[in-house]
């Protein structure tokens, strides 16, 4: 095995010359050897943590990854940072932490990478935000790095039929129509989550692991396997070895995330029916990377993909039976095969996309993916919207739905909790379109996901008969006519600020469109007499975050990313 050489790489600063001896007794002190002390470091962070079942597998997995570095001349140190559960958070003020742990976990990797001069990452990732907040971290970093993610959870099963946390969320709905009973609740909420891993669905932690792949951050077929299985084990092995041949080739993860693998990655989303949180994630990854990649830019993507995979929440199969069907090289040969991805983006392996998938042969002995030519719809499972109500965008799931097109009068709220009591309570119609605001990146603070609220309507047998828009966010496993993310959001003026009950809202998903029927008039009038709604987040993170997030357009970002970068820290 031939020695690197650290004269160029950023742990130099902390190991090498007689003036780094106290910083070199800190690590004797740990037990390693002169020899690993002049190897690269390299950073093994995870998400491991108990909160919840997406993250405690990843210690297992990072002891896998460290083995690898080091049988390939690496030293591995492990740490690890925050993750906040959605799942758990949902439906309450812990929600608005959600998305502004992503930044943290991102902030957190980003500083202990820094501080200790590590040389490259392996990055472990389990729940929803923290696998865009990790990829974020290494294309900041940009040095060598892999992505893992940690493996979905095996489904439960609940009279006779597999479920996820999905189906527990939207029995709430039932129980509170009276169609479940006290007794029935309880056993579907025993059974839904039988081990470790992440919600199993094509939620938000599994569109973006796919997002890994397709993106070209995480090595090929590393992602669906269910994370209870111990042989997830040699793709963290291996991942640790890949990082090290990084280091040697000095591939770099803003080498492998272009325009190009960004719009992979939107392909892969609308094509699996994913998660609409995917339209926040991918333009903060591009601002990391120094790519204009914006909302509208994800949404052109989307309307020109097919949507090709049965998953729930608006198909039939979950995370277990894609890896059994053959995993995400699957979904990415019969988009390749059909002509919808770059071919030619490089990944972690140091081979193109392309070149990846020629090991992979599509299986017609399945029926969860199907090919581009036979798709379940010629136009993509998510789709961007626009209009007078949303002049910077919003973002609807159109998965398993039978209708693109609603109009009817708004129901207006200023937050969740009060439309969850509308719901409740049965207070509202059949056409209604709820309108829940002032729960925008800014205004919420923290862009609340909207599930409880969405799924007790599904649950109550409303989800094909209203409507709900709202600039805050919906969970991957948010089915029915949702859209989210609509901007600007009323913290700032947006025209959802100026809303009032019985105001017609017409959305059409088809041709793309989000109005109100109100005239440019009206709307300006009403604006004289708006005012912002000062939230009760007045100090600590929230009140940080909402002093520094932008608009979901850009990604809910809270710095200017690689574009404004002086000096990578790769290159210190």
């Amino acid at each position: 095995m031939s020695k690197i050489d650290k004269s160029k790489l950023p742990s130099r600063h902390a190991t090498e010359g007689p003036d780094r001896a106290p910083h070199r007794a800190f690590y004797y002190a740990m037990g390693l050897s002169e020899e690993e002390i002049h190897q690269p470091f390299i950073g093994v962070a995870t998400t491991w943590n108990e909160t919840a079942p997406c993250n405690i597998t990843l210690r297992r997995q990072a002891q896998a990854a460290k083995r690898g570095v080091a049988a390939t001349g690496g030293t591995p140190r492990e740490f690890t940072t925050i993750t906040v559960t959605d799942g758990i958070a949902m439906g309450h003020q812990g929600m608005k932490a959600s998305l502004v742990s992503r930044e943290t976990i991102a902030d957190s990797v980003e500083l202990c990478v820094r501080g200790h001069a590590y040389d490259g990452l392996v990055g472990i990732a389990g729940c929803d935000k923290s696998l865009p907040g990790m990829m974020m971290a290494m294309l900041r970093l940009n040095v060598p790095s892999v992505f893992i993610y940690g493996g979905s959870i095996l489904p439960g099963r609940f009279k006779g039929r597999d479920i996820t946390i999905q189906d527990v969320f939207e029995a709430v709905g039932e129980h509170s129509s009276g169609a479940m009973t006290d007794a029935e609740l309880l056993e579907i909420e025993k059974v839904a989550c039988p081990t470790g891993g992440s919600c199993g669905g094509q939620f938000t932690a599994n569109t973006m692991a796919c997002v890994s792949e397709a993106i070209g951050l995480a090595l090929p077929n590393s992602t669906m396997m269910p994370a209870p299985y111990d042989s997830r084990d040699e793709y963290a092995d291996a991942a640790g070895r890949e990082v090290m041949k990084l280091i040697k080739s000095n591939l770099r993860p803003r080498d492998i995330v272009t325009r190009k693998s960004l719009e992979n990655a939107a392909t892969v989303v609308a094509a699996s029916g994913g998660s609409t949180n995917a339209g926040l994630h991918l333009p903060a990854m591009a601002n990391e990377a120094g790519v204009e990649f914006d909302l509208f830019d994800v949404a052109g993507v989307f309307k020109k993909t097919p949507y090709i995979a049965d998953l729930k929440p608006g198909g039939k199969y979950v995370a277990k039976d894609l890896y059994e069907a053959g995993g995400v090289p699957v979904l990415l040969k019969a988009l390749l095969d059909g002509g919808y991805l770059h071919g030619d983006c490089i990944t972690v392996t140091g081979k193109t996309i392309a070149e990846n998938l020629s090991e992979f042969e599509f299986p017609t002995d399945q029926d969860v993916i199907r090919t581009t030519n036979a798709p379940i719809t010629p136009t993509g499972g998510v789709v961007g919207l626009r209009g007078n109500l949303a002049p910077d965008g919003a973002i609807v799931k159109v998965a398993g739905m039978a209708r693109l097109q609603h109009s009817g009068p708004a129901l207006v709220f200023e937050c969740e909790e009060d439309a969850f009591a509308a719901v409740s309570n049965h207070e509202y119609k059949e056409g209604d379109v709820f309108v829940i605001r002032n729960e925008g990146p800014r205004g919420g603070p923290g862009m609340r996901e909207m599930l409880s609220t969405t799924a007790a309507i599904y649950g109550q047998g409303m989800g094909e008969k209203v409507a709900l828009i709202t600039d805050g966010r919906f969970s991957g496993a948010t089915r029915g006519f949702c859209i989210g993310h609509v901007g600007p959001e009323a913290a700032v003026g947006g025209p959802i600020g100026l809303l009032k009950d019985g105001d017609i809202i017409s959305i059409d998903a088809d041709v793309g469109t989000l109005d109100v029927a109100l005239s440019d008039e009206e709307m300006s009038d009403r604006k004289k007499n708006w005012q912002s709604r000062e939230h009760e987040f007045q100090s600590g993170e929230l009140w940080k975050y909402s002093q520094l997030v932008g608009s979901a357009r850009d990604g809910a970002v809270t710095h200017p990313g690689a574009k404004a970068e002086v000096k990578c820290y790769a290159d210190s």
